[in-house]
């Protein structure tokens, strides 16, 4: 489609004898939020990497704004990484940094901005992840999870990217605080008018925050569609994964005594 933002295209990427994407392709509408579900070691982060460029495919296409993403470097890899804010799994606050100085790390660093400035577009992305000025000068280890999260959800929304990847946003914290960081990230998300993708085992996250939904398993797109069609898939893969069953198609490798 002439508005798809993000189009992956028969991507394959392996560790030595290890195949972890095996022929991904995927579109991500301009402005649309895309959740990926599957479980672990299915190729998930892989594909974001891949996506970021610090991993190479060994064969395959990926565009982003009709623009080759595969093989920059320099000065043109700077600036394409620059297009993109990133909420890490645990948030991976750097502990010696104060709360603003995290958030306005890329701002200062990457973009060159002067540090008064910077500052203050910290506090105003602090400000709508609702933590006050009072929280920028601690440390993340003065912080609770949840916390944490919003400090790495502020610092991934500092620049107003264009794109955003979540990297599994609700893990580690209570049902309540979960729902509070997805709400906040559709709101962040509607907002900047970007393009998301998500990567999550948390069926409830999905839900909230996605327009479409795509399920990966062995290292390939399954299913993918709007998210309200999620529970009517008709695909026994995607049918086990959204109720957690232990019984159906995908079978973990489980020791039996």
């Amino acid at each position: 489609m002439a508005d798809d933002h993000i189009i992956l295209k028969d991507v394959h990427k392996a560790f030595g004898p290890k195949t972890v994407l095996n022929g991904l392709s995927l579109a991500v509408p301009k402005g649309q939020s895309m959740v990926v579900i599957g479980g672990s070691g299915t190729g998930k982060s892989v594909m974001l990497k891949c996506i970021l460029g610090i991993l190479h495919p060994e064969s395959g296409a990926i565009t982003v704004g009709g623009e080759n993403a595969i093989g920059l470097e320099g000065p043109a890899r700077d600036a394409y990484l620059q297009r993109f804010g990133m909420l890490f799994q645990g948030a991976a606050l750097f502990d010696s940094l104060s709360v603003w100085e995290n958030v306005a790390f890329g701002l200062i660093q990457g973009r060159g901005m002067q540090k008064a400035k910077a500052r203050d577009t910290a506090i105003e992305k602090l400000g709508q992840v609702g933590l006050g000025e009072d929280v920028a000068k601690l440390y993340p280890a003065e912080l609770s999870g949840g916390m944490q999260k919003r400090v790495g959800l502020a610092r991934a929304i500092a620049a107003d990217p264009e794109i955003i990847f979540f990297d599994e946003p609700t893990t580690g914290l209570d049902p309540i605080m979960a729902d509070v960081i997805n709400n906040l990230i559709v709101d962040s998300v509607k907002r900047l008018g970007a393009t998301t993708i998500s990567i999550t085992h948390d069926m409830a996250s999905a839900r909230k925050i996605a327009d479409r939904i795509a399920m990966i398993y062995k290292g390939q797109i399954i299913w993918e569609g709007p998210a309200k069609d999620i529970d009517e898939s008709g695909n026994p893969y995607v049918e086990q994964f959204i109720h957690g069953s232990a019984e159906g198609p995908i079978q973990m490798d489980v020791l039996k005594p």
